[in-house]
């Protein structure tokens, strides 16, 4: 290993994606896996979308494309923006990428030196402190002290020193489902402005809400203009159309950051496909009842998972106010989250993530982004592999199991 570089050794693997690997072996084993921790919902990607790319295929035109995104995709993003954002910006303030996670790598690489401190909120989605890491700078977490999902501002604000150079806020928030309230985010907004500190914020499940709540955008409470703002919008079309394998995301920024941002594209990845470029500008500019669609099966996933979460001893749980994810307290039967999450896999071929990978030991994340089946019969196993209430025997797939641990 000493020819290995001591930052790659550094990385740690991506627990969700590692998870997903085994369970598409237990699958191909002809085991009956329920996936509780994938981020991914089951609809098909849009028909404008499919239909779009296939146009593309069909035309035969597949060649380079500018590398900070297609001319009629980065218009389709404009109008999204003013959309969703209130925000007028210029096609020089927007670039797309590989997906809303090689946005973020760009962002952090483009503004971070080495020894650069980034404050992330806990619970944090798995990949921030890596990436962070990725460039050479140093991830400083701010944990919530009294029981939520929510940091306080107090205690985000002591942690901003003289090497803080970016902050990054990710509400809705994976893994909670929390919604930050409006107050905080103004705060939080204030605090990087006076302080030249850059804000990323991660929007991608901006409009995966629930019981009318909104998540209200960063940007709505800077009162600076595109070129001055320290407000950075990264989005994409995985999480609200379904379209996880087409990797596109975009970043919205002044056009100085945006320039950098298309000269470290450029010397990595070159450009984005045209093809799943034009896949993602149909998905915005054709019928979008398909995100309200999506996210009102989702909300009764959500509740499907409460009525269940509530049969179960021990366990607490805050309702998610946005994504697919809820994160709730399992420390009434283990405080290693890893372990738990290995034994129910081993144990009742369930998937689900450890909340240590969130900075929040004692938790697990549970998707609900599949179907009502497979969140009843998940969390049915789960009760059936943890708690000693429950009945002694279950039937998964065509075996009958019978629980020999408790």
């Amino acid at each position: 290993m000493s020819s290995i570089s001591q930052l790659a050794r550094s990385i740690v693997e991506s627990p969700t994606l590692r998870l997903n690997e085994q369970a598409r072996v237990l699958r191909e084993r002809g085991e009956s896996v329920i996936h509780l921790g994938i981020g991914e919902p089951k609809n098909k990607a849009p028909i404008a979308a499919i239909l779009a790319a296939a146009a593309r295929l069909v035309g035969g035109d597949v060649k380079y494309v500018p590398t900070d995104g297609t001319p009629s995709l980065k218009k389709a993003i404009l109008r999204y923006t003013e959309e969703h954002y209130d925000r007028v910006v210029a096609p020089e303030n927007v670039i797309v990428s590989d997906g809303a996670k090689q946005c973020l790598f760009n962002v952090l690489y483009s503004i971070c030196n080495p020894q650069d401190e980034v404050v992330i909120l806990a619970p944090y989605w798995v990949s921030y402190p890596e990436i962070v890491k990725m460039v050479g700078a140093v991830p400083v977490l701010v944990k919530p002290e009294d029981g939520t999902f929510i940091p306080r501002f107090e205690d985000i604000e002591r942690m901003v020193t003289s090497s803080t150079k970016a902050l990054i806020l990710n509400s809705p928030n994976n893994p909670s489902g929390a919604v930050f309230p409006a107050e905080l985010v103004a705060k939080i907004v204030d605090l990087c402005e006076r302080k030249g500190i850059w804000l990323i914020s991660d929007d991608i499940y901006h409009r995966l809400v629930f019981d009318g709540v909104t998540a209200p955008p960063s940007c709505k409470f800077s009162d600076k203009g595109p070129e001055e703002t320290k407000v950075i919008l990264v989005n994409g079309v995985a999480k609200l159309y379904g379209m996880t394998g087409f990797r596109i995301g975009w970043v919205v920024a002044p056009r100085k950051l945006v320039e950098v941002m298309t000269n470290v594209q450029a010397q990595t990845t070159s450009c984005v496909s045209p093809v799943l470029q034009a896949a993602a500008e149909g998905a915005l500019t054709g019928l979008q009842g398909i995100v309200d669609s999506l996210r009102l099966t989702i909300q009764n996933n959500r509740d499907v998972l409460m009525n269940e979460l509530k049969t179960f001893s021990g366990v607490k749980v805050r309702k998610p106010l946005g994504t697919f994810y809820a994160l709730p307290d399992f420390r009434a039967y283990s405080n290693d989250s890893v372990a738990l999450s290995k034994l129910l896999l081993d144990k009742a071929r369930v998937v689900t993530v450890p909340g240590r990978e969130f900075g929040m030991e004692g938790h697990l994340r549970l998707s609900f982004s599949g179907t009502v089946k497979e969140v009843t019969e998940g969390i049915a196993r789960m009760k059936w592999a943890l708690d000693p209430s429950s009945p002694n025997d279950i039937w998964i797939g065509d075996r009958k199991l019978v629980r020999d641990w408790l």
